[in-house]
């Protein structure tokens, strides 16, 4: 029979404060503000204290997440876990600012880790990445599979600096993105209606919206194509984002 405690010490735990920042290029960037409604939908929903910044340069999307970590970092308040969505477009490991600049996505998520932030060390921190990784298309294959990702669970007093965190990129590496110019990206579009409907873990969330992605076929240039997002965790809990 399971001991309850340990059971408990399984989950993150999601009473305290739940904080969101979406830093979105808009500019050339056809429906992305379909993707800044559904996800202020889904905090609202959620329970998230959700702030947004349009059009930020590439030095900005650096400021913004920093002033974002410092202000984790002051609140006297139990945090729980943070989000963090950024959109804009981009080429493997980078993203393209306003200013056509780009940053290293691994400068920013650095900001949010156990080192850098001590209001979320051990708390969960999410990014999702809607933005292109590459120049790539997918036509498809007529079979697929998909590998799921044990993570082991930490039993030392002291925590790895890159542990808790949650990357979800909108494709693979070295692949481009879909944007309908009206609807949205298919990707934060089938992310939020899962996140808002399903009531399972993260991981289980995400497995989800995986399928739906693989299932649909995307059309461009009259050439059908296929798509999913990337999925990368060393998340050492099970993370439940619907409240009770």
């Amino acid at each position: 029979m399971s001991n309850p405690q340990t059971l408990e010490e399984e989950v993150y735990d999601m009473s305290g404060a739940r904080l969101a920042l979406t830093l979105c290029v808009t500019k050339a960037r056809e429906g992305s503000e379909a993707d800044l409604d559904a996800l202020e939908s889904m905090f609202q929903q959620l329970g998230f204290e959700s702030t947004v910044k349009r059009d930020p340069t590439a030095q900005q999307f650096l400021e913004e997440l920093e002033k974002f970590q410092q202000a984790i970092d002051a609140r006297e308040d139990f945090v729980s876990c943070a989000f963090v969505v950024l959109m804009g477009h981009g080429l493997e490991g980078r993203l393209k600012g306003e200013d056509e600049k780009m940053v290293k996505l691994e400068d920013l998520f650095q900001v949010l880790n156990n080192k850098n932030c001590w209001a979320l060390r051990a708390k969960p921190k999410v990014y999702i990445v809607q933005a292109c990784r590459g120049e790539q298309r997918d036509p498809g294959e007529p079979v697929g599979g998909d590998n799921l990702v044990m993570i082991s669970k930490i039993t030392t007093e002291t925590i790895p600096t890159y542990t808790d965190t949650l990357h979800v990129y909108s494709t693979v590496e070295g692949h481009i993105a879909y944007r309908h110019k009206e609807e949205g990206s298919y990707f934060i579009q089938t992310l939020v209606d899962v996140f808002m409907n399903r009531r399972e873990s993260i991981l289980e969330l995400l497995t989800e919206v995986t399928r739906r992605m693989a299932e649909a076929e995307l059309v461009q240039e009259g050439k059908p194509r296929k798509v999913n997002p990337e999925i990368q965790s060393t998340l050492r809990k099970r993370l439940y984002l619907q409240q009770n």
